[in-house]
């Protein structure tokens, strides 16, 4: 009978070896003379990976933590958790990071991605029914699709994922799921109805958004 053997679970091996390499890619980058088109090619070779990737943020949020306090703040945050966590767990989203009120996720699948957005704001529309302004949950969602360099679980950049935020939280509106055109690209045959949006962000030829029904 063979014995149980645990995995380990940290990353206390796989991510400083990668961070390691990484580090000494980019000292040799930053040497005068150096060849950083094949230096890039490699970063990109090692880590970049295709993603897609959604950057969520609580629509004037600002203004509430003003006008109602921190605790009113850590409140409101724990509740979008306890909301929206399960559900992006269910389309088989990966929550990478969090930042205040905003999370960042990746999707292997931009059609899950669209999918886990849409039922995000209808779990947001349930739970705003019965109750006031001030408790309501306001998301709005900004999606990117496309390669990016994936560093671990700790951080990926790119530039659908400068667009992602930038539709999510500086372009974005409560009830709003807006993307960008490669994520459009991916999933116009989803049968979810995209309209160009009214602001482009740089890094995207055309914004687009969701058309739906909240409730």
């Amino acid at each position: 009978m063979l014995n149980h053997v645990l995995l380990p679970t940290s990353h206390c091996v796989t991510y400083p070896a990668m961070q390691a390499r990484l580090n000494k890619l980019l000292a040799e980058r930053a040497d005068t003379g150096s060849d950083r088109a094949a230096i890039d090619a490699q970063i990109w070779d090692l880590y970049g990976e295709t993603w897609a990737v959604m950057y969520t943020d609580l629509a004037g949020f600002s203004r509430h933590v003003a006008s109602f306090g921190v605790t009113h703040f850590l409140q409101v945050i724990f509740e979008s958790f306890r909301i929206y966590i399960p559900i992006i767990e269910a389309h088989s989203g990966l929550l990478l990071k969090v930042e205040g009120d905003s999370m960042m996720v990746l999707f292997r699948r931009p059609e899950a991605a669209l999918k886990c957005a849409l039922a995000m704001q209808q779990a947001s529309y349930a739970y705003n029914r019965d109750r006031d302004d001030a408790e309501k949950l306001l998301l709005s969602i900004g999606l990117g699709y496309g390669k990016v360099l994936k560093f671990g679980d700790q951080d990926v950049y790119g530039s659908e994922v400068n667009v992602a935020c930038k539709l999510g939280e500086d372009l974005g509106r409560h009830w709003s799921i807006q993307c960008s055109d490669g994520f459009h690209a991916a999933v116009k045959a989803a049968g979810l109805k995209l309209v160009k949006a009214k602001a482009t962000p740089l890094g995207t030829p055309q914004a687009w958004e969701l058309e739906y029904e909240p409730g």
